[in-house]
């Protein structure tokens, strides 16, 4: 099968990550799937959520929003409420985080993700997760450098990636031509070691049998380990500031 940009079947869009990309943000990282840019900024706050007051540890939690003209036509703001899909996508997001953090290491500190949408071209919550990734991470690091925490509360890496079936083929990684085609649609959020934290799929037009599941998921699979070593290229980077798949 030869997609409509020219790819194989297996293969990624261009992925670029860009770190400190906010001037004010203890980390902060501007994420490119393709046409996808996705600015993740990462904030510390001295204070947890009601929930946890008193227990010693911390948070990691995140919001997600699409810039009016972040995609084809206008979308309106979501100034007094957060849509269902956006509420749906930063719990997502926090939650893929959350899997690889030691909370108990924080202190009692909440990490807001803020995944912002400038351009939608497919997969902007796997380039959130996957960016927002690496912003949490420098956050960490620099609170590690002032002494604020012993050390990085981190068990593992996280990553994500799409998986659909387009024209009867598995491809990896689609774009928003072909998701809004696609026969099947998927997300799957992987640890650095290759550990699974969500599978979200959904047979938009035929059902589909464990053979086809197991086919996306070994081509997931295979973008995620590149994408772990993308953002692992660049939190051990000294000096340089982007980097490209």
């Amino acid at each position: 099968m030869s997609r409509h940009d020219g790819r194989r079947p297996d293969q990624l869009r261009p992925i670029t990550l860009t770190r400190d990309f906010m001037r004010h943000a203890e980390g902060s990282v501007l994420v490119e799937f393709g046409a996808t840019r996705v600015i993740c900024t990462a904030s510390v706050e001295d204070k947890v959520p009601p929930f946890l007051r008193g227990q010693g540890q911390g948070w990691v939690t995140a919001e997600y929003g699409m810039l009016p003209r972040s995609t084809t036509t206008r979308t309106p703001r979501e100034t007094m409420r957060t849509g269902g899909r956006s509420q749906e996508i930063q719990r997502l997001v926090g939650r893929s985080l959350r899997a690889v953090v030691e909370l108990a290491k924080l202190g009692e500190r909440t990490f807001w993700v803020d995944c912002d949408v400038i351009q939608a071209d497919g997969g902007t919550r796997t380039a959130a997760i996957t960016g927002g990734f690496v912003a949490l991470a420098d956050a960490f690091a620099r609170l590690v450098e002032a002494q604020l925490l012993p050390s990085l509360p981190l068990r593992d890496s996280v990553a994500a990636a799409s998986v659909g079936v387009v024209a009867r083929t598995a491809v990896l990684d689609l774009d928003y031509l072909e998701d809004s085609s696609a026969e099947v649609d998927m997300n799957v959020v992987m640890t650095g070691a290759g550990e699974f934290v969500e599978i979200q799929g959904t047979a938009e037009q035929v059902p589909f049998g464990p053979d086809r599941l197991h086919e996306m998921l070994a081509l997931a699979r295979r973008g995620i380990e590149q994408l772990v070593a993308l953002q692992r290229r660049a939190l051990e980077a000294r000096g340089e500031k982007s980097f490209t798949l």
